[in-house]
C-alpha cells in the first residue's frame, strides 16, 4: 500500500479521488437507468420481465415471480444447521439492537392545549438486497429486522435471481428469519422502478431501503420523492485510526476485509507510527496473495488504497473527521478517550477485538451505514427510518383567546390574510 505524509494537500487529493465515486460521476450508468424507469413506469410488468431477461438472462412471469413455500422448504433443507444456528443467533442480535430504539408516541396537556407527537410505522416496504458477485444475506438481517421492530405491516425483498431461476438459499431462509413477508426474484434498477411505482404483480412501496451496485444507487436516487429511500449506497469504506500500540496484521487483516468487497471500495489508515504504516503495508502485501479475491483487492488498494503517516493524534482525528468513513476502527493505547473526539463515522470499533466484520455479521448494529462522506450528515439504518411522526396539536377557545391576536400578527407580517382570518374569525363575535 501507498505510505504517505498526512498533510492538507495528501488528504484533499484523497478526498477528491474518493468523491469521484459519487453517482454523479456516471452520467452513462444515469441514461441507462432513467430509460429502464420510464419503460417500467409505463409497461410495468412487461418491462420488468424484459430488463430480467436481458440482464440476468431468466424468464421472469406473474407465476414463477415470487418464491413460493415448496422453494422456502427447500432452502431450509439445503442450508448447513450450523449456518443456520447462527443466522438465528445473529438476528436475535440485531433485534435485540434495535429494540432499544423503538420509539413512543407522546401528549402532554397544559391549560386547555394539548400537544404531542404520534408515532406511526411506514406502511409498506421494498426491501433490496444485492446479487452480484457476493451474496449477502447478512444484509437480509440488517434491512428487515428493523422494518420489523419498526412494525411496518407488509415487508418485500426484491433479489436477483441466479443462473438457475432461484435464489440463495441462505439469503431465502435469513429473510424467513428477519420476518419478510414476500420475496420477489428480480433485481436491479428494475427491481428499484417497480417498487416506486407499482405494477400488475409487484405493489407500490412507501419505502425503498437496501444497498445495490451503481445502476440500483443511481435508481434509487431517481425515485426518491416518489417513495421514501434510505440513502444512496456507495463502495465499502474502512479507516483505521492507530499508533504505535497497534499489532501490524490485525490491521492489515481488517483493512483487506473491506478492500475485497468491490474495486471501488477504500481501505485507508491513518497513523502517528512511521513502523506501524511499513509492517501494515508488508502484511497486506503477504496476506493479499494468500486471499481468493486477490484480484479485486489489488484493484481496491491501488486505487483508493493509502497509509497516511501523521505527526500527531489530532491530525490524524480530524482527518479520520474529515473523511467520515463508512466504518471507523480505532486502535489506540485508550481507544475509548480517542473515540471522544470523533465525530463523523457510520460505526465506531474499538480495539483490537472489534474487527469490522463483528458489525457485518453478529453484534447487532446495523451495517448499512452512510458512504462516501455522508457521515457528516447521516446515520446507519435504524428502527427511525421506518416510522413516521406526526405533529398532533389542540386548543381549546380559551388557550387560543390570549394569544390568537399575535398569531394575526404574525400572519399579516407574511402578507397572508387569510391565515390572519382563519385565526380571527373565531372571534368576530368580541370584536
Amino acid at each position: 500500500m501507498k505510505i504517505i505524509p498526512l498533510t492538507n494537500e495528501s488528504k484533499d487529493e484523497l478526498l477528491r479521488t474518493l468523491a469521484m465515486r459519487s453517482t454523479e460521476s456516471f452520467a452513462k450508468q444515469q441514461a441507462a437507468v432513467d430509460e429502464i424507469i420510464r419503460e417500467v413506469r409505463a409497461r410495468g410488468d412487461e418491462a420488468v420481465f424484459e430488463y430480467t431477461k436481458k440482464f440476468d438472462d431468466i424468464e421472469i412471469t406473474p407465476d414463477n415471480l415470487w418464491v413460493t413455500q415448496e422453494e422456502i422448504d427447500a432452502a431450509y433443507a439445503e442450508i448447513d444447521p450450523e449456518l443456520l444456528a447462527v443466522i438465528r443467533d445473529s438476528a436475535a442480535n440485531i433485534r435485540e439492537f434495535h429494540m432499544r430504539q423503538r420509539r413512543n408516541s407522546w401528549f402532554d396537556t397544559k391549560d386547555g392545549i394539548f400537544l404531542g407527537q404520534r408515532v406511526t410505522p411506514i406502511a409498506k416496504v421494498g426491501v433490496y438486497v444485492p446479487g452480484g458477485t457476493a451474496v449477502l444475506s447478512s444484509s437480509v438481517l440488517m434491512n428487515i429486522i428493523p422494518a420489523k421492530v419498526a412494525g411496518v405491516p407488509e415487508i418485500i425483498m426484491v433479489t436477483p435471481p441466479q443462473k438457475s431461476g432461484g435464489l440463495n438459499a441462505t439469503s431465502v431462509v435469513a429473510a424467513v428469519e428477519a420476518g419478510v413477508d414476500r420475496i420477489a426474484k428480480v433485481g436491479g434498477a428494475q427491481a428499484i422502478a417497480a417498487l416506486a411505482y407499482g405494477t400488475k404483480s409487484i405493489p407500490r412501496m412507501d419505502k425503498i431501503v437496501g444497498p445495490g451496485n451503481i445502476y440500483v444507487a443511481l435508481a434509487k436516487k431517481a425515485v426518491y420523492g416518489s417513495v421514501g429511500i434510505d440513502s444512496i449506497a456507495g463502495p465499502s469504506e474502512i479507516l483505521v485510526l492507530a499508533d504505535e500500540t497497534a499489532t501490524p496484521k490485525y490491521v492489515a487483516a481488517d483493512l483487506l476485509s473491506q478492500a475485497e468487497h468491490d474495486a471501488m471500495a477504500s481501505a485507508i489508515l491513518v497513523t502517528t507510527s512511521k513502523e506501524l504504516a511499513e509492517k501494515v503495508s508488508a502484511e497486506v502485501d503477504r496476506m493479499t496473495q494468500k486471499l481468493s479475491r486477490k484480484e479485486v483487492i489489488e484493484k481496491s488498494l491501488d486505487n483508493y488504497g493509502r497509509i497516511f503517516v501523521a505527526d500527531s493524534m489530532e491530525a490524524a482525528i480530524d482527518a479520520a473527521n474529515d473523511i467520515a468513513s463508512e466504518h471507523l476502527e480505532i486502535l489506540t493505547k485508550d481507544p475509548f478517550d480517542t473515540m471522544t473526539y470523533i465525530k463523523n463515522a457510520g460505526a465506531i470499533f474499538l480495539g483490537e477485538y472489534s474487527s469490522e466484520p463483528l458489525g457485518d455479521y453478529y453484534a447487532g448494529p446495523d451495517h448499512i451505514l452512510p458512504t462516501n462522506g455522508t457521515a457528516r450528515f447521516f446515520s446507519p439504518l435504524s428502527v427511525d427510518d421506518f416510522i413516521k411522526k406526526s405533529s398532533v396539536i389542540r386548543y381549546s377557545r380559551e388557550a387560543l383567546a390570549p394569544v390568537y391576536k399575535k398569531v394575526v400578527k404574525f400572519a399579516e407580517a407574511e402578507g397572508l390574510t387569510a391565515h390572519a382570518n382563519s385565526v380571527r374569525v373565531r372571534f368576530e363575535d368580541e370584536q
